[in-house]
């Protein structure tokens, strides 16, 4: 199993503390993590993309380009690339030059985002979300695959002849879907052959794998070869302790405390934005974050791998209120007691 790490930039007061960083040192925090990431091994490293609630993260592609200028082999992803409110072509020419920055470390996961804001933001209609998911990322393909592009379509003007620079660094970089709560991603994934992220961050596991097992049905049905049906999952944050015992004992406030800081009553009912696991034993027991010993974690992601068949496991350090140096030894306990076991264990051939 290869393994990455994300950040969302979250940048919400300490959930018991109501500490809060400046701007600049949480941008400091998660380069440096990126750097971390690399000397531990990490695979890769992935920055989220916000544009409402308590994020940093709006824009992504700068905080690449410097994870780019100070990292040299770590795959550097989006977590997600919204385009349904991006330009197509801003996004073939942004992520392009970032994969030439970084000599061909860019990998992009499109999706339709977390939030529930950003279309009215963009002045779009959020009821035509994956009319403008489909059509926009159709024309990235074309712009990376193709010259002297002629298109025309619903939500931008045509294009003539048109061919984006700079070129990609060497061939399209892969580009991952999104998929967190409704079928639209796996299946549009399938049709093009891409490989499939699923959220597994809130929700419980059936739901996830209710849209993996989709996305392999229509990646066969469409004529693609199973073995390339590629499958990455999310979690809901780490927290490493001795014990699950100790994990209760040193992180239930804390835990818990951030569940209700990050409850979003006016989206309550909505798949995908609450989780239901609102004590830290239901999380342990049945819920997609990653807390107890190393061993409980490994039995869970081993467990999703059962069901969800993955090549890629994504962790997130940032997202429950840790100390900057708490994260950094939670990645290191994580690379060192943790990671070996699940690569033997899950051994998968992406990015061989």
């Amino acid at each position: 199993m290869k393994l990455s790490v994300l950040s969302l930039i979250g940048h919400a007061p300490h959930p018991l503390t109501g500490h809060l960083p400046s701007p600049a040192e949480r941008f400091e925090e998660v380069i440096e993590t990126g750097v971390v990431a690399e000397r531990l091994g990490f695979d890769a490293y992935a920055i989220g993309k916000r544009h409402a609630g308590p994020f940093l993260s709006s824009s992504p592609s700068v905080v690449l380009g410097a994870l780019a200028a100070r990292t040299s082999t770590i795959r550097l992803l989006t977590g997600v690339t919204v385009v349904a409110i991006l330009d197509p072509v801003r996004v073939a020419e942004d992520f392009a030059t970032l994969d030439q920055m970084s000599r061909g470390r860019i990998e992009l996961v499109v999706g339709k985002g977390a939030e529930a804001g950003h279309f009215d933001l963009f002045g779009l209609d959020e009821e035509r979300q994956w009319d403008l998911q489909k059509e926009k990322y159709e024309l990235l393909r074309r712009l990376w695959t193709e010259e002297g592009v002629d298109w025309e379509g619903e939500f931008r003007p045509a294009l003539k002849n048109t061919t984006t620079l700079p070129r990609p660094y060497a061939g399209v970089p892969r580009v991952w879907h999104g998929s967190a709560t409704s079928l639209n991603s796996p299946e549009l994934a399938a049709l093009h052959g891409d490989p499939l992220f699923t959220a597994n961050a809130v929700q419980p596991r059936a739901a996830y794998a209710r849209l993996i097992d989709h996305y392999r049905e229509r990646f066969e049905a469409y004529g693609h070869d199973p073995a390339r049906a590629h499958v990455a999952a999310g979690s809901g944050g780490l927290l490493i302790a001795d014990s699950s015992q100790q994990a209760v004992a040193r992180y239930k406030e804390l835990y818990e405390a951030k569940v209700k800081q990050s409850s979003r009553p006016h989206l309550e009912g909505r798949a995908g934005y609450n989780t239901p696991f609102r004590t830290i034993e239901e999380a342990i027991s049945d819920g997609p974050q990653l807390i107890g010993s190393p061993q409980q974690i490994i039995d869970k992601i081993l467990g999703w791998h059962e069901v969800y068949g993955h090549d890629l496991q994504s962790i997130t350090v940032d997202g429950f209120g840790l100390s900057h140096p708490e994260q950094i030894e939670t990645l290191r306990r994580f690379a060192e007691d943790i990671a070996p076991v699940v690569r033997r264990e899950a051994p998968s051939a992406l990015w061989d």
